[in-house]
């Protein structure tokens, strides 16, 4: 069944693809929930202008991670934790604590959720950190844990 999407779907597809997927999954799950219909001639056109509407939504996206990359990846993230003998923590620093170190030193609201930790920071000193705002946008950001005083 020919069907185009109304909704992002992951591992299925974008807002706006004409897909062909079987009936099943279609006249059961996709259609019902209203995250798709039946392509028709007039959906088709339909589905271009989402597909439009779509691609100048991802540029702006684009723009505005590729801009806060720009101001976050010479910077250096301070953050003050409580360091016990031989410079370990107590405890560790999570990515909630860098996105509120950001906020505070840089203005730039950052989601948790877009960071990415390789190993527990459990020690001072300097580390990075992922950050993936955007598919194409992906860049390391630095944090430097000292001891408070």
């Amino acid at each position: 069944m020919k069907v185009i999407l109304r909704a992002d779907i992951a591992g299925v597809g974008n807002t706006g693809d004409l897909l062909d997927i079987s009936d099943g999954y279609a006249r059961n799950y996709l259609v019902p929930k209203g995250l798709a219909m039946r392509a028709t001639e007039g959906a088709t056109a339909q589905a271009e202008a989402m597909q439009r509407s779509r691609n100048i939504r991802d540029g702006k996206d684009r723009e505005g991670a590729e801009e806060i990359a720009k101001r976050l990846v010479p910077a250096v993230i301070k953050l003050q934790a409580r360091v016990g003998g031989e410079g370990t923590l107590y405890g560790s620093v999570t990515t909630s604590d860098i996105a509120e170190a950001v906020q505070a030193q840089t203005g730039i609201e950052l989601d948790r959720r877009k960071m990415s930790i390789d190993e527990a920071i459990k020690t001072a000193g300097n580390h990075e950190v992922s950050i993936k705002l955007h598919a194409n946008v992906k860049f390391a950001l630095n944090v430097e844990v000292v001891p408070e005083d």
